[in-house]
């Protein structure tokens, strides 16, 4: 990873440097980073020096973000990633050749090592030429293993909304629901009367079976063992993370790890960030990622950690999410 050249367009001083410190870190060695405040300077800077990878604030003074990446394009080889405070700049900066598109948290938020860590990571990768998230040659017949679903506030009546209108064939589904250990069995009875195939609470050391649906016991966080084709499951006390026992993130970082691009993704509406991390190396890994769309959330406080990290693949509303998942697991 040696020799890499990397500009920084961004109105921020202070974002700039720690970006900049970020991205040297991330790179390990031999990655020299630029840093401007305006767009007309960064294209002096192309001029000179054309670096392999440039990361751009849409919301610039002057010559904006997006006129700046217009005028880039077609010019220079450069990758291009643009980040903006807002969703709705993605079109327009996508659509006048951005490579990636990343909302920056407003305020201090930005500052924060889990994102500015996610961004040298993404812009790195773009400079070295390395593809941001793994997608296999080919998935072939039946090639999801495994569908994992995380939530929080609100979810129980997501869940029932999305779980009782899939229908067999399914792979294993393994849900982590924020729920005290005194209704996680109570609410699994209740799945089981709503859906189409079999729901229990998890045991820790049971095999995972396809058109079964398993809720995480809510004092033990649920991960999985074994192998992408011997799926078992693991339920075992440990320390809060989030706040709470049953983790999304403990779930997630499981399924990363073991089945990597064979996989299904789901984070649904709940508070704070729970399983927004370990939904980004899912889908780093290669798996497809679902996130509940802010409209339909109770509230959009995992799904849109996880959206902003540039974890969810697609937004779907939740009336759309089980349909959504269908055609995932029927064909990649």
């Amino acid at each position: 990873m040696s020799g890499i050249k990397i500009l920084i367009v961004d109105e921020s001083v202070l974002f700039r440097g720690m970006c900049s410190r970020e991205i040297v870190n991330e790179a390990k060695s031999g990655c020299n980073v630029d840093k401007v405040g305006d767009a007309h300077e960064a294209l002096r800077h192309i001029n000179i020096s054309e670096p392999d990878a440039i990361l751009v604030n849409t919301k610039l003074t002057g010559m904006t973000g997006i006129d700046f990446i217009r005028e880039v394009k077609g010019k220079y080889s450069s990758k291009i990633m643009a980040i903006s405070t807002m969703e709705s700049d993605r079109a327009a900066a996508m659509g006048v050749g951005a490579d990636e598109f990343i909302v920056k948290p407003m305020g201090v938020a930005a500052s924060r090592g889990s994102f500015l860590q996610m961004l040298a990571r993404k812009i790195v990768q773009l400079a070295t030429g390395v593809q941001p998230f793994a997608r296999p040659s080919a998935r072939g017949g039946a090639w999801c293993k495994i569908v994992a679903i995380g939530s929080s506030t609100g979810g129980t009546e997501a869940l029932s909304e999305v779980l009782s209108h899939l229908r067999a064939p399914m792979p294993p589904i393994l849900v982590v629901q924020h729920i005290s250990a005194k209704f996680s069995k109570v609410f699994a009875a209740r799945l089981n009367r709503e859906c189409s195939f079999p729901v229990k609470e998890a045991e820790d050391g049971e095999m995972a079976r396809n058109n079964t649906i398993y809720v995480a016991p809510g004092d033990k966080h649920m991960s999985v063992t074994g192998s992408a084709d011997s799926i078992r499951i693991s339920c075992k006390a440990g320390p809060r993370i989030h706040g709470v026992t049953t983790s999304a993130d403990v779930l997630f970082e499981s399924v990363a790890k073991l089945i990597g691009n064979r996989a299904v993704g789901v984070i649904l509406t709940g508070m704070g960030m729970d399983g927004a991390a370990k939904l980004l190396e899912m889908r780093q890994a290669g798996a497809r990622t679902l996130g509940q769309d802010e409209q339909s959330c109770v509230v959009y406080g995992m799904p849109k950690a996880a959206f902003n990290m540039g974890a969810v693949e697609k937004q779907v509303s939740l009336k759309n999410m089980a349909n959504e998942i269908t055609a995932l697991v029927r064909n990649g």
